[in-house]
C-alpha cells in the first residue's frame, strides 16, 4: 500500500459569484520514503494540493489517504515547511523549534524540548545562533530554522511548498543540499516521505525520485517522470552529462509548453 494516494481530486472555488477550477480530477500514488515534486506553471494548483494534503483545505470531490485513512484535517504525521520563513517574531531560533517538537509530542518535557532543537539546529549549522530570534537572522537562515523546525517534528510526511524560492542562488544550493542530506540520514532509520512543491526544473531533477508534472489551470496531472539518476546524486557532475540535459530539455518541453495531449503535435516520451 502506498503511504499517500491521491484519488480524483477536483477542487472548485468561488470568489464574487465566479468559479474556477483550481484542480481537476488529480490521481497519484508516493510510495513510502520517497521524494516526489510537483511541479507545473503558476495557477496550476500546485500549493491548493498541499494544503489538501495538509489538512487545511478539503476537495469538493475525490479524496487523499495517509496509510489508507482518508484526511479530515491536519494531524501529527505531516510537518510542513512554506515558503516564507513562517517562524514566530517573538520566539528566538531556538524555541521556534522546541515549540514545533512540543506540538507532536506534548509528553516531551520543556528541556527535552530544548535538547532536541539544539540538536536540529546543530544538524542546520545554526548552534550559534540558537538564541538570535528571526528579525536577527538572514533570510536563508531562518529557512534553515524552519526546516530544523519541521525536522525536529519527527512526521512521517514532510510537506515543502517553495520553501526555497525567495532564497538567493547560492543559499539555495546550500539549502537543496543539506535537505538532501538530512532526508538521505545514515541509514539507521527509514527517510521521510516527502511532497515538494516547485518550479524549478534543475531542483526537481536533484532533489526527487519521482516528478508530477502538473498542466496549467485547471490543474491536471500530465505526466508522472521517474527521475532516472542513482542517488547520491553529485549536483557538478551530474549537470555535465548528456544523460542529465537530455532529461531535463524533455521536461523544460513540458513546462514551457501548452500541454493538452501532445507538445508540438508529437508525444513527449520520457
Amino acid at each position: 500500500m502506498s503511504k499517500i494516494e491521491i484519488n480524483h481530486l477536483t477542487v472548485d472555488y468561488t470568489e464574487k459569484k465566479n468559479s474556477f477550477t483550481a484542480l481537476k480530477d488529480v490521481s497519484f500514488s508516493i510510495e513510502e520514503g520517497a521524494f516526489v515534486s510537483v511541479i507545473g506553471s503558476s495557477g496550476c494548483g500546485k500549493s491548493t494540493l498541499l494544503s489538501i494534503l495538509e489538512g487545511i483545505n478539503f476537495p469538493t470531490s475525490g479524496e487523499i489517504l495517509i496509510d489508507g485513512a482518508p484526511v479530515t484535517g491536519t494531524g501529527t504525521d505531516r510537518g510542513v515547511v512554506f515558503q516564507h520563513y513562517s517562524l514566530f517574531p517573538w520566539m528566538t531560533a531556538r524555541k521556534n523549534v522546541a515549540f514545533g517538537v512540543k506540538q507532536v509530542n506534548k509528553s516531551a518535557s520543556k528541556a527535552e524540548s530544548l535538547q532536541i532543537a539544539d540538536a536540529f539546529l546543530e544538524k542546520v549549522g545554526l548552534e550559534r545562533f540558537k538564541n538570535k530570534y528571526p528579525s536577527q537572522l538572514s533570510g536563508g537562515m531562518q529557512q534553515r530554522v524552519a526546516i530544523a523546525r519541521a525536522l525536529a517534528m519527527n512526521t512521517d510526511i514532510l510537506l515543502m511548498d517553495e520553501p526555497f524560492g525567495a532564497i538567493d542562488a547560492k543559499n539555495r544550493t546550500v539549502l537543496q543540499e543539506l535537505l538532501l542530506e538530512l532526508w538521505e540520514g545514515d541509514g539507521t532509520s527509514p527517510r521521510k516521505t516527502v511532497v515538494f512543491v516547485t518550479h524549478d526544473i534543475d531542483e526537481a531533477i536533484l532533489l526527487s525520485d519521482k516528478i508530477v508534472m502538473m498542466t496549467a489551470h485547471p490543474g491536471q496531472v500530465y505526466k508522472e517522470i521517474d527521475v532516472p539518476f542513482d542517488r547520491p546524486r553529485n549536483r557538478a557532475q551530474l549537470v555535465q552529462t548528456k544523460e542529465y540535459n537530455k532529461f531535463r530539455n524533455k521536461l523544460l518541453a513540458m513546462f514551457y509548453s501548452d500541454i493538452v495531449n501532445k507538445i508540438g503535435g508529437e508525444e513527449v516520451v520520457l
